[in-house]
């Protein structure tokens, strides 16, 4: 009898538990139906058990819970949507789907912590959706009471839109889900921007970040209406007139292969990412992400900048910062690396006149940091002594930034600091010498070790082995081989500098035997292309998650160059930029010279512009404005000046998702004087070469900003520079006819039947326009890459080019 009973008990549990799978496969929710805040809880699943409604602990360690959407299979749970509460809900709290009221979350106490602010109905059920909206049904309407979808917090899913005056709002950090300070806005003027509010006065800043310029004043039909997430994953501001306007990659990753989502982070980077629907290995992987450098890009004058007050901010993996306080400043709040800095010492005017500065501070100096915002007094001309002694002097001054025979003194607190490269500038810090650092704070790693520090531990060792040699000879001898060691790797450290330890996993340059790169070319039989460095061979090889290579063997590198090459080398591994191919790897052995590159699955450039079927407008415009993006990196905000001397079509690689790579930076200085492109001692190539190389003129950036502008109009026009004179007539020289169109205002001959580009009339003229500011022959007068970017961007105003130049010396 007990077997039975024992039987008949298994058979109603299965079919209990049948039961409920199925109740869940709907996922419909009945009206009384309620979730606990308990380690064990069930959340409510959608149809297809792709998202979870419910909660989740933030913290194994605490008993405090999330009430949120989240994706429900994969490894990373990554929240959706989460109720706009202004901290977690304590274990024992309860939500409750109300026939009339809605969602109800309540304490353990019964005290309402947060609800869902419906229209009045009488509520039937709630469902959780396979996209990812958690909606509360009305038995009265077909229309949703109340959605997630309509009450974001930092994420945008597929099928997901942001009307006029809807935002998304940044957590506070990685692990606090209280609202940040930074904010998308899709403004009731039809504009899409980046902003920082003032926490907690709720204030937008004044300048915006990051601008999709999808408002025109002049006539409101052709502004931006809503910013709409679609099915394919393809994110865009659709405007009044109908017209789209894409912000990420037309070609993304399959939607129905891939989970897709949008989220404004914690740190204010705007970012797209995907995920395998089959494999949890893969992670999250980042399409598209703005703005390119949030370090300098937030600007304006009022609040921290990406980082806290007095922290300084460096452009890390996938265009994210990074926060590190200088040196003699620590973490406000130790568990938020992106706070605010506060100083380890005392600056006060109350010691003037009881010493000498010098006998109470020192300064230290550490390269390439600012904070551009924080001046109160500028000294033009200056040396850089008298920059040192003056912010020593002044009670006030806690920095001084010395760069171009100028001095800026800037008191506390410091705002907006990033580290820029291009600025070739020098911080002098004021510490005291009577405390510089509190045990409780280590120096920060992101920033480099100041030479008074490493003075100091050479003292300290000094200092040690006088005071112990001499106990015994065992002891003596024990002592004096440590001694060595510490010297050894002290000046080992100093010789080579200082390398950053952060993210080293993305930039470790590897290095590979000649023997391993011909067994992953199998003997270098599948060429992939060629040019003036050499030969490039598809290989397979297993580095980290990549298994395709591009590997380069440098066939026209002198063979005396062994020291210029691995110079070159440094340089291009600590590139880091999402419009740049990335360096993974080099041999140096013998004679073989060979490079390991990311492998670029869409080829060049120029087989896709000038290829059969004509890419769309869209897709060219995103092109041109990433190499733009591009090469404004390798001239401005690299830690090496980087001028590519060579840009075409050819060495602008397409990835997956046909984003622009500039490939080939950086090589020129490794190619032979005699083994250049053209009959000249001219490194480039025909067509694209700027006038100042025939004039032996020095050479600036400026020549690629001529190429580039040679490389825009054939973007533009999907021509190539020199075409055959027979086929093509007057039309044969690209700028030639560019030109001659642009002054008979017959732009639409350049685009011809391009329905989208003829749509878009003037960004159509402000790309032309842009092109001949490139390609004018005085350097001087074209401009920097980074204002050829903004103009392409529209957040900088095209006047009207000269067109009175002769161009006839480049061809």
């Amino acid at each position: 009898m007990s077997n039975f009973v024992n039987y008949f008990l298994v058979i109603s549990l299965l079919f209990s538990l049948s039961s409920h799978n199925l109740a869940q496969n709907n996922g419909r929710i009945a009206t009384s139906s309620s979730i606990s805040a308990t380690n064990d809880n069930t959340p409510w699943l959608s149809p297809s058990n792709d998202f979870a409604f419910g909660f989740k602990k933030i913290e194994e360690h605490k008993n405090e819970f999330l009430l949120c959407i989240w994706y429900a299979k994969i490894q990373e749970k990554t929240i959706v949507w989460h109720a706009n509460i202004s901290d977690l809900v304590p274990q024992g709290s309860r939500l409750n789907l109300d026939s009339q009221r809605g969602l109800i979350l309540n304490d353990p106490q019964g005290n309402t912590l947060w609800r869902s602010n419906l229209l009045l109905g009488n509520i039937d059920y709630g469902l959780m959706n396979d996209n990812g909206n958690f909606v509360v049904m009305g038995s009265d309407s077909s229309d949703p009471l109340w959605e997630s979808f309509r009450n974001p917090t930092n994420t945008l899913l597929p099928n997901q839109t942001l009307e006029r005056g809807g935002f998304l709002v940044s957590q506070k950090s990685q692990a606090k889900f209280t609202q940040g300070r930074f904010y998308l806005r899709m403004l009731d003027n039809g504009n899409l921007v980046l902003v920082t509010q003032s926490v907690p006065s709720n204030t937008d800043y004044d300048d915006e970040y990051y601008n999709t310029q999808t408002f025109d004043s002049t006539n409101a039909i052709n502004s931006g209406d809503k910013l709409v997430f679609g099915e394919n994953g393809v994110l865009y501001v659709l405007k009044r007139n109908n017209e789209t306007q894409i912000l990420t990659p037309r070609s993304s990753p399959s939607a129905s292969d891939n989970y897709h989502r949008v989220t404004l982070n914690f740190d204010g980077v705007l970012s797209h990412y995907y995920h395998s629907k089959t494999s949890n290995d893969s992670g999250w992987n980042v399409l598209w992400s703005q703005p390119d450098n949030i370090c300098i890009e937030i600007r304006g004058n009022n609040g921290p900048g990406s980082c806290g007050y007095n922290n300084v901010c460096t452009l890390g993996t996938n265009d994210r910062p990074v926060c590190n306080c200088p040196e003699g400043y620590s973490l406000v709040d130790p568990n938020d690396a992106y706070g605010d800095c506060k100083p380890d010492f005392s600056i006060s005017c109350d010691e003037v006149g009881r010493g000498s500065p010098d006998d109470i501070y020192n300064l230290t100096t550490i390269r390439d940091i600012d904070w551009p915002l924080s001046d109160f007094q500028q000294i033009s001309p200056s040396t850089e002594q008298d920059c040192k002694n003056a912010c020593l002097n002044d009670c006030f001054c806690a920095v001084a930034i010395y760069r171009s025979n100028s001095c800026w003194k800037k008191k506390l607190p410091l705002s907006n600091g990033r580290r820029d490269t291009s600025l070739n500038a020098k911080a002098f810090i004021k510490l005291r010498k009577d405390g510089v650092l509190s045990p409780r704070s280590p120096p920060s790693p992101g920033l480099p070790i100041p030479e008074s520090h490493q003075k100091q531990s050479w003292r300290i060792w000094t200092i040690l082995a006088s005071s112990l040699l001499g106990s015994s000879v065992f002891v003596n001898v024990l002592l004096i081989g440590v001694f060595c060691w510490a010297f050894f790797h002290i000046y080992k450290k100093k010789v080579n500098g200082f390398h950053p330890t952060s993210h080293v996993t993305d930039s470790v340059c590897h290095s590979f035997t000649y023997k391993e790169l011909v067994v992953a070319t199998k003997e270098f039989n599948e060429e992939l292309g060629r040019g003036a460095f050499g030969i490039v061979y598809k290989g397979v090889m297993s580095i980290g998650s990549r298994n395709v290579v591009a590997i380069k063997k440098l066939d026209r590198v002198a063979r005396e160059a062994e020291k210029d090459f691995m110079t070159e080398v440094n340089v291009i591994s600590q590139t880091h930029h999402k419009n740049l191919v990335r360096l993974i790897g080099y041999c140096n052995e013998g004679d073989h010279r060979l490079l390991v590159y990311e492998y670029m699955s869409n080829g060049t450039l120029a087989s896709f512009i000038f290829g059969d079927l004509k890419p769309t407008w869209s897709q060219r415009t995103s092109i041109a404005m990433g190499i733009a993006r591009g090469l404004a990196y390798l001239h401005e905000e690299c830690s090496t000046q980087i001028i590519h001397c060579d840009i075409k079509p050819q060495n602008i690689l397409l990835d997956d998702y046909h984003v622009a790579r500039i490939s080939d930076f950086g090589l020129s200085k490794l190619l032979m004087i005699n083994q250049s492109r053209t009959d000249t001692n001219i490194r480039g190539t025909r067509g694209y070469v700027a006038p100042e190389w025939f004039r032996h003129s020095p050479v600036t950036v400026k020549v690629d900003v001529y190429s580039f502008g040679i490389l825009l109009l054939e973007i533009i026009t999907c021509r190539k520079c020199l075409e055959n004179e027979e086929s093509f007539g007057l039309e044969a020289i690209l700028v030639d006819w560019v030109l001659d169109c642009f002054q008979q205002g017959n732009l639409e001959a350049l685009v011809r039947s391009d329905i989208e580009a003829l749509n878009d009339k003037k960004q159509l003229e402000r790309f032309v326009m842009v092109g001949i500011w490139c390609i004018q022959e005085d350097p001087l007068t074209r401009p920097t890459m980074r204002k050829v970017s903004q103009m392409l961007e529209g957040s900088v105003e095209v006047t009207m080019p000269p067109c009175s130049c002769n161009f006839s010396l480049t061809i």
